[in-house]
């Protein structure tokens, strides 16, 4: 035959323009919830797994080692309680801590989380590969109502080295609950992290309690908006409380005997977790609704497989006149065999590679807004070898599945003549 096998099919496609790009389509959508769920869940594991590094442990009140982990690195819940300053003090001072940052959380700045901190965050606070938090420009905080700024707060607010803002009181939106009597100003923004730090305001703890003061009882005091803030200043401003702790040991080897006696703590009940145990606890509680959105994209894929299918034996006959023409030119049977599952290959490698281009639009789309959203940068979605595996697989499968056609097809071009039997 003058015309290879794929081009023939090819032709063959383009005659049935309409059901081809249908088939097509219905494959590339299944391909590509497919890569996304295996994506998104790898590049989601690889992203909370990058989020804290070089934190040996995280103690906070008792509440399980999940939500302990979720606020004090995510900024994901609020802590149900705290831990005193004289504990915060008791631990830091322990012979085997080598470092001990303390943090506050509850308050916020239009939407975006405020955590109160000491300057030795910036110094010990890790990500990625022990990477440091640095300065895109300005400094870290030194007077009372400085405030350092992550870059995506930065960026969708527009706020630079020198602008004002005002903190508003725990997580609801900006009115009666500002602490518009105490207004900071930005001195330094970070560098992006791809972590929550990028959508956080960080201030000094004294901070945090100087903007409380005349809120003891949970609501505003008025008579406190006149306490000059030079009378404020020379509060003490220590805080009673903290939210959690970040800790670096001297000697990694300790951890476990660390975390046993702050988890033993007689003066006050306390939880200290290992970041990485602690992920891996969320994993696991994750797993079952990961293998149960695997299953059903890959049965999709399936429905998507079928459609091959029943697009070619429902134009079987109207292809039968074909058939019998290719027949009488000299085609053997194992040419109109091959030609069948050659357009069901080429149906499935389309529609799969379709999918594999549109699930890297989406993601080029979608990461940059789940990043502002929930601070966790999407890692290693780009073109790998899952979508090589997957192109093959769904354009071998559809390859298997072309034979049913092709033998039906078979069987009718040599019963038939020239001549269409109806």
């Amino acid at each position: 035959m003058g015309v290879s096998i794929f081009g023939l099919a090819w032709r063959s496609l383009m005659n049935r323009k309409v059901s081809a790009f249908l088939t097509i389509f219905a494959i590339a959508l299944s391909v590509a919830l497919f890569l996304g769920v295996e994506k998104a869940r790898n590049a989601a594991k690889d992203g909370f797994d990058n989020t804290i590094s070089g934190t040996e442990l995280i103690v906070g009140a008792p509440s399980g080692q999940i939500n302990l982990l979720l606020y004090s690195v995510f900024r994901l819940g609020n802590a149900t309680a705290e831990i005193s300053w004289p504990t915060y003090e008791a631990i830091a001072a322990r012979n085997d801590v080598a470092w001990a940052v303390p943090i506050s959380l509850g308050d916020n700045h239009r939407g975006y989380r405020v955590l109160g901190t000491t300057q030795s965050y910036f110094e010990h606070y890790k990500y990625g590969q022990r990477q440091s938090l640095a300065f895109a420009e300005g400094e870290m905080f030194d007077d009372l109502f400085d405030a350092v700024i992550g870059s995506e707060v930065a960026k969708q607010l527009g706020y630079e080295v020198e602008t004002p803002l005002i903190i508003t009181h725990g997580l609801g939106a900006g009115g009666l609950t500002d602490h518009d009597n105490r207004p900071f100003r930005v001195v330094g923004v970070l560098r992006p992290t791809g972590t929550p730090v990028d959508q956080t305001i960080h201030v000094s703890l004294e901070a945090i309690t100087a903007i409380h003061v005349g809120w003891e009882t949970g609501a505003r005091n008025p008579l406190a908006d006149n306490i000059p803030e030079e009378t404020i200043r020379g509060f003490n401003l220590t805080p009673r409380t903290v939210t959690a702790v970040f800790i670096g040991l001297k000697n990694r080897a300790t951890v476990l005997r660390t975390r046993r006696d702050l988890n033993t703590n007689m003066t006050e009940p306390l939880l200290a977790i290992i970041p990485g145990q602690a992920l891996a606890e969320l994993w696991q509680v994750m797993s079952t609704a990961e293998r149960v959105l695997l299953a059903v994209s890959a049965f999709v894929i399936a429905v998507g497989l079928v459609s091959i299918l029943t697009s070619i034996l429902t134009s079987l006959n109207e292809r039968r006149r074909e058939m019998s023409i290719l027949r009488a030119t000299g085609a053997r049977p194992s040419h109109i065999m091959t030609l069948l599952i050659a357009e069901a290959a080429v149906l499935g490698f389309m529609g799969a590679v379709l999918g594999a281009i549109l699930i890297q639009i989406i993601f080029a789309v979608a990461a940059p807004i789940l990043s502002a959203q929930y601070g966790v940068a999407l890692m290693g979605t780009g073109p790998g070898l899952v979508d090589a595996y997957t192109i093959g697989a769904v354009t071998l499968a559809a390859l298997f599945l072309g034979i049913w056609p092709a033998i039906t097809a078979l069987r009718r071009s040599l019963a038939d003549g020239l001549t269409v039997k109806v």
